[in-house]
Protein backbone atom coordinates (compact mmCIF):
# COMPACT_ATOMS: atom_id res chain seq x y z
CA UNK A 1 0.00 0.00 0.00
CA UNK A 2 1.42 3.88 -0.80
CA UNK A 3 1.65 6.07 1.81
CA UNK A 4 -0.95 8.08 0.19
CA UNK A 5 -3.40 4.95 1.13
CA UNK A 6 -2.58 4.74 4.64
CA UNK A 7 -2.69 8.55 5.71
CA UNK A 8 -5.44 9.96 3.84
CA UNK A 9 -8.18 8.23 5.37
CA UNK A 10 -11.71 9.53 7.07
CA UNK A 11 -10.73 8.02 10.43
CA UNK A 12 -7.50 10.99 10.81
CA UNK A 13 -10.30 13.89 9.62
CA UNK A 14 -12.54 12.53 12.49
CA UNK A 15 -9.57 12.99 14.71
CA UNK A 16 -9.08 16.30 13.69
CA UNK A 17 -12.95 16.90 14.12
CA UNK A 18 -12.78 15.77 17.25
CA UNK A 19 -10.14 18.29 18.30
CA UNK A 20 -11.57 20.65 16.56
CA UNK A 21 -14.71 20.33 19.12
CA UNK A 22 -12.76 20.93 22.18
CA UNK A 23 -12.25 24.65 20.71
CA UNK A 24 -16.09 25.39 21.51
CA UNK A 25 -16.84 26.76 25.18
CA UNK A 26 -17.73 24.05 28.26
CA UNK A 27 -21.01 25.00 29.37
CA UNK A 28 -21.20 21.88 31.71
CA UNK A 29 -21.62 23.14 35.36
CA UNK A 30 -19.38 19.86 36.25
CA UNK A 31 -15.42 19.39 35.58
CA UNK A 32 -15.23 18.00 32.41
CA UNK A 33 -11.08 17.30 32.31
CA UNK A 34 -10.67 18.04 28.18
CA UNK A 35 -7.06 17.70 28.80
CA UNK A 36 -7.73 13.39 29.47
CA UNK A 37 -9.66 13.41 26.31
CA UNK A 38 -7.00 15.30 24.24
CA UNK A 39 -4.55 13.46 25.90
CA UNK A 40 -6.05 9.98 25.00
CA UNK A 41 -7.28 11.29 21.40
CA UNK A 42 -3.63 12.10 20.72
CA UNK A 43 -2.14 9.13 21.83
CA UNK A 44 -4.57 6.96 20.10
CA UNK A 45 -4.04 8.73 17.12
CA UNK A 46 -0.25 8.13 17.12
CA UNK A 47 -0.46 4.58 18.05
CA UNK A 48 -3.10 4.23 14.73
CA UNK A 49 -0.27 5.75 12.56
CA UNK A 50 2.15 3.43 13.96
CA UNK A 51 0.81 0.48 13.54
CA UNK A 52 -0.82 1.48 10.08
CA UNK A 53 2.74 1.42 8.70
CA UNK A 54 3.21 -2.19 10.14
CA UNK A 55 0.06 -3.04 8.75
CA UNK A 56 0.77 -5.02 5.60
CA UNK A 57 -2.89 -6.19 4.59
CA UNK A 58 -5.25 -4.09 3.17
CA UNK A 59 -8.09 -5.46 5.11
CA UNK A 60 -6.70 -5.48 8.87
CA UNK A 61 -5.88 -1.83 8.21
CA UNK A 62 -9.37 -1.20 7.18
CA UNK A 63 -10.76 -2.86 9.94
CA UNK A 64 -8.16 -0.97 12.68
CA UNK A 65 -8.77 2.43 10.99
CA UNK A 66 -12.76 1.49 11.12
CA UNK A 67 -12.63 0.91 14.74
CA UNK A 68 -10.41 4.03 15.61
CA UNK A 69 -13.20 6.32 13.73
CA UNK A 70 -15.95 4.75 15.37
CA UNK A 71 -14.14 5.85 18.90
CA UNK A 72 -13.45 9.29 17.67
CA UNK A 73 -17.20 9.39 16.17
CA UNK A 74 -18.13 8.19 19.38
CA UNK A 75 -16.16 10.60 21.70
CA UNK A 76 -17.04 13.52 19.50
CA UNK A 77 -20.90 13.27 19.74
CA UNK A 78 -20.40 12.13 23.74
CA UNK A 79 -18.50 15.32 23.90
CA UNK A 80 -20.92 17.68 22.42
CA UNK A 81 -24.01 16.03 23.94
CA UNK A 82 -22.29 16.75 27.66
CA UNK A 83 -19.32 19.24 27.89
CA UNK A 84 -20.42 21.34 24.88
CA UNK A 85 -24.23 21.76 24.93
CA UNK A 86 -24.85 20.42 28.44
CA UNK A 87 -27.73 18.11 26.49
CA UNK A 88 -27.49 15.22 28.81
CA UNK A 89 -27.84 15.46 33.02
CA UNK A 90 -24.19 15.98 33.42
CA UNK A 91 -24.93 14.07 37.09
CA UNK A 92 -25.55 10.57 35.07
CA UNK A 93 -23.78 11.12 32.18
CA UNK A 94 -20.62 13.00 32.63
CA UNK A 95 -18.20 14.33 30.08
CA UNK A 96 -15.68 11.78 28.46
CA UNK A 97 -12.48 13.72 29.57
CA UNK A 98 -14.05 13.23 33.31
CA UNK A 99 -14.31 9.04 32.36
CA UNK A 100 -11.01 8.99 31.11
CA UNK A 101 -9.27 11.38 33.70
CA UNK A 102 -11.48 8.82 36.71
CA UNK A 103 -10.08 5.52 34.96
CA UNK A 104 -6.35 7.03 35.33
CA UNK A 105 -6.99 7.87 38.97
CA UNK A 106 -8.77 4.57 39.89
CA UNK A 107 -5.95 2.39 37.48
CA UNK A 108 -4.25 0.31 40.43
CA UNK A 109 -7.94 -0.27 41.66
CA UNK A 110 -9.42 -1.42 38.22
CA UNK A 111 -6.27 -3.75 37.44
CA UNK A 112 -6.78 -5.66 40.57
CA UNK A 113 -10.47 -5.79 39.80
CA UNK A 114 -10.08 -7.03 36.19
CA UNK A 115 -7.48 -9.59 37.53
CA UNK A 116 -10.11 -10.69 40.03
CA UNK A 117 -13.01 -11.07 37.34
CA UNK A 118 -10.32 -13.03 34.70
CA UNK A 119 -8.79 -15.44 37.61
CA UNK A 120 -12.52 -16.78 37.99
CA UNK A 121 -13.28 -16.82 34.43
CA UNK A 122 -10.44 -19.03 33.60
CA UNK A 123 -10.91 -20.96 36.04
CA UNK A 124 -14.40 -22.01 35.47
CA UNK A 125 -14.12 -21.74 31.64
CA UNK A 126 -10.89 -24.19 31.66
CA UNK A 127 -12.82 -26.20 34.22
CA UNK A 128 -15.65 -27.05 32.39
CA UNK A 129 -13.72 -27.29 29.19
CA UNK A 130 -11.76 -30.10 30.50
CA UNK A 131 -14.72 -32.15 32.06
CA UNK A 132 -17.03 -31.39 29.02
CA UNK A 133 -15.34 -32.04 25.76
CA UNK A 134 -14.10 -36.18 26.66
CA UNK A 135 -17.61 -36.32 28.12
CA UNK A 136 -18.89 -35.05 25.33
CA UNK A 137 -16.60 -37.09 22.64
CA UNK A 138 -17.35 -40.09 24.55
CA UNK A 139 -20.95 -39.80 24.59
CA UNK A 140 -21.50 -38.39 21.06
CA UNK A 141 -19.50 -41.07 19.92
CA UNK A 142 -21.50 -43.84 21.25
CA UNK A 143 -24.95 -43.05 19.10
CA UNK A 144 -27.62 -44.42 21.69
CA UNK A 145 -26.22 -42.48 24.71
CA UNK A 146 -25.49 -39.32 22.63
CA UNK A 147 -29.42 -38.96 21.55
CA UNK A 148 -30.19 -39.58 25.22
CA UNK A 149 -27.87 -36.68 26.44
CA UNK A 150 -28.04 -34.21 24.00
CA UNK A 151 -32.06 -33.61 25.62
CA UNK A 152 -30.44 -33.51 28.74
CA UNK A 153 -27.90 -31.25 28.08
CA UNK A 154 -31.14 -29.14 26.41
CA UNK A 155 -33.19 -29.09 29.50
CA UNK A 156 -30.16 -28.18 31.88
CA UNK A 157 -28.69 -25.72 29.43
CA UNK A 158 -31.89 -24.07 29.60
CA UNK A 159 -32.37 -23.04 33.01
CA UNK A 160 -30.05 -19.67 34.13
CA UNK A 161 -26.78 -20.44 35.87
CA UNK A 162 -27.36 -18.22 38.43
CA UNK A 163 -30.43 -19.46 39.72
CA UNK A 164 -27.84 -21.70 41.39
CA UNK A 165 -25.93 -18.82 43.46
CA UNK A 166 -28.02 -19.41 47.03
CA UNK A 167 -27.32 -23.36 46.77
CA UNK A 168 -23.81 -22.29 45.82
CA UNK A 169 -23.67 -19.84 48.62
CA UNK A 170 -25.14 -22.75 50.96
CA UNK A 171 -22.46 -25.33 49.73
CA UNK A 172 -19.55 -23.69 49.14
CA UNK A 173 -17.05 -22.02 51.49
CA UNK A 174 -15.93 -18.70 49.90
CA UNK A 175 -18.27 -16.29 47.33
CA UNK A 176 -14.94 -16.82 45.03
CA UNK A 177 -15.66 -20.43 44.51
CA UNK A 178 -19.48 -20.05 44.04
CA UNK A 179 -18.69 -17.49 41.05
CA UNK A 180 -16.67 -20.08 39.83
CA UNK A 181 -18.96 -23.20 40.25
CA UNK A 182 -21.22 -20.49 38.07
CA UNK A 183 -18.93 -20.12 35.37
CA UNK A 184 -18.41 -23.82 35.03
CA UNK A 185 -22.12 -24.20 34.33
CA UNK A 186 -22.02 -21.52 31.86
CA UNK A 187 -19.43 -23.25 30.31
CA UNK A 188 -20.18 -26.77 30.46
CA UNK A 189 -23.66 -27.06 28.66
CA UNK A 190 -22.48 -24.75 25.68
CA UNK A 191 -19.34 -26.99 25.21
CA UNK A 192 -20.38 -30.42 26.12
CA UNK A 193 -23.38 -29.40 23.58
CA UNK A 194 -20.85 -28.55 20.84
CA UNK A 195 -18.69 -31.48 21.76
CA UNK A 196 -21.20 -33.91 21.02
CA UNK A 197 -22.69 -31.77 18.05
CA UNK A 198 -19.46 -32.02 16.45
CA UNK A 199 -19.09 -35.67 16.94
CA UNK A 200 -22.22 -37.00 15.68
CA UNK A 201 -21.89 -34.85 12.51
CA UNK A 202 -17.90 -36.10 11.80
CA UNK A 203 -18.32 -37.12 8.48
CA UNK A 204 -18.72 -41.32 8.52
CA UNK A 205 -15.86 -41.87 5.93
CA UNK A 206 -13.27 -40.48 8.30
CA UNK A 207 -14.53 -42.69 10.97
CA UNK A 208 -15.22 -45.62 8.33
CA UNK A 209 -11.29 -45.27 7.37
CA UNK A 210 -10.13 -45.43 11.28
CA UNK A 211 -12.14 -48.61 11.82
CA UNK A 212 -10.15 -50.53 8.79
CA UNK A 213 -6.88 -48.86 10.36
CA UNK A 214 -8.04 -51.07 13.54
CA UNK A 215 -7.28 -47.53 15.39
CA UNK A 216 -7.64 -48.30 19.08
CA UNK A 217 -10.53 -46.51 20.95
CA UNK A 218 -8.80 -43.62 22.82
CA UNK A 219 -6.69 -42.60 19.69
CA UNK A 220 -10.38 -42.79 17.87
CA UNK A 221 -11.51 -40.39 20.20
CA UNK A 222 -8.75 -38.02 20.47
CA UNK A 223 -6.38 -38.10 17.31
CA UNK A 224 -9.65 -38.48 14.85
CA UNK A 225 -12.98 -37.40 16.51
CA UNK A 226 -11.13 -34.54 17.95
CA UNK A 227 -9.74 -32.88 15.20
CA UNK A 228 -12.74 -33.14 13.54
CA UNK A 229 -15.44 -31.92 16.34
CA UNK A 230 -13.38 -29.01 17.02
CA UNK A 231 -15.06 -26.22 14.59
CA UNK A 232 -18.41 -27.04 16.60
CA UNK A 233 -16.23 -27.52 19.81
CA UNK A 234 -14.67 -23.90 19.61
CA UNK A 235 -18.34 -22.64 18.36
CA UNK A 236 -19.89 -24.14 22.13
CA UNK A 237 -16.23 -22.30 23.93
CA UNK A 238 -17.49 -18.84 22.34
CA UNK A 239 -20.72 -19.36 23.26
CA UNK A 240 -20.29 -20.33 27.20
CA UNK A 241 -16.80 -17.91 27.30
CA UNK A 242 -19.55 -15.23 25.97
CA UNK A 243 -22.31 -15.79 29.18
CA UNK A 244 -19.95 -16.28 31.21
CA UNK A 245 -18.75 -12.88 31.34
CA UNK A 246 -22.78 -11.70 31.99
CA UNK A 247 -22.85 -14.11 34.41
CA UNK A 248 -19.58 -12.96 36.18
CA UNK A 249 -20.75 -9.68 36.36
CA UNK A 250 -24.60 -10.27 37.33
CA UNK A 251 -22.38 -12.42 40.28
CA UNK A 252 -19.97 -10.07 41.57
CA UNK A 253 -23.14 -7.50 42.09
CA UNK A 254 -24.91 -9.70 44.61
CA UNK A 255 -22.07 -10.44 46.88
CA UNK A 256 -18.53 -10.03 45.64
CA UNK A 257 -16.08 -8.30 47.50
CA UNK A 258 -14.09 -7.50 44.42
CA UNK A 259 -13.98 -7.89 40.54
CA UNK A 260 -15.28 -5.43 37.86
CA UNK A 261 -19.25 -6.41 38.60
CA UNK A 262 -18.39 -5.66 42.43
CA UNK A 263 -17.17 -2.13 41.37
CA UNK A 264 -19.87 -0.90 39.21
CA UNK A 265 -22.22 -1.80 41.90
CA UNK A 266 -20.23 -0.47 45.11
CA UNK A 267 -20.11 3.22 43.08
CA UNK A 268 -23.44 3.02 41.65
CA UNK A 269 -24.91 2.46 45.26
CA UNK A 270 -23.67 5.73 46.02
CA UNK A 271 -24.73 7.75 43.01
CA UNK A 272 -21.04 7.58 41.46
CA UNK A 273 -22.17 7.32 37.47
CA UNK A 274 -18.16 8.79 36.76
CA UNK A 275 -16.96 5.32 38.32
CA UNK A 276 -20.32 3.41 36.84
CA UNK A 277 -19.39 4.31 33.32
CA UNK A 278 -16.03 3.93 33.63
CA UNK A 279 -16.62 0.06 35.28
CA UNK A 280 -19.18 -0.16 32.45
CA UNK A 281 -16.60 0.82 29.37
CA UNK A 282 -13.41 -1.31 31.14
CA UNK A 283 -16.17 -4.57 31.20
CA UNK A 284 -16.78 -4.18 27.68
CA UNK A 285 -13.09 -3.43 26.84
CA UNK A 286 -12.01 -6.55 28.57
CA UNK A 287 -14.83 -8.73 27.00
CA UNK A 288 -13.51 -7.74 23.48
CA UNK A 289 -10.13 -8.12 24.09
CA UNK A 290 -10.57 -11.81 26.04
CA UNK A 291 -12.63 -12.80 22.53
CA UNK A 292 -10.13 -11.32 20.51
CA UNK A 293 -7.68 -13.51 21.86
CA UNK A 294 -9.38 -16.26 22.14
CA UNK A 295 -10.19 -16.10 18.10
CA UNK A 296 -6.73 -15.72 17.78
CA UNK A 297 -6.00 -18.96 19.41
CA UNK A 298 -9.36 -20.51 17.10
CA UNK A 299 -7.85 -19.34 14.03
CA UNK A 300 -4.41 -20.73 14.95
CA UNK A 301 -5.77 -24.07 15.63
CA UNK A 302 -7.99 -24.44 13.03
CA UNK A 303 -5.62 -22.76 10.55
CA UNK A 304 -5.97 -26.25 8.63
CA UNK A 305 -9.52 -25.42 8.06
CA UNK A 306 -7.96 -23.06 5.01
Amino acid sequence: MTLKNRLLRITHLLFVILLLVQLLPDRSTKEVHTGALLAFAIGLEAVTLAVSFLIKKKESLSLLLDIVGFIFVLLTLWSLATAKFNVLNDLLFPAPGKVLHQFAEDREKILINIRSSLGITVKGFVLASVVAIPLGLFLGWNARLGGAATYISKFFSSIPPIVYIPYGIALLPTFQSVSVFVIFLATFWPVFAGTMSGVMHVDQRIIDSAKVLNVPKAEMLFSVLLPAALPQIFLGCNQGLSVSFILLTSAEMIGARDGMGYYVKYYSDFGDYTRTITGLLVIGIVVIGVTFLFNLLQKRILRWKK
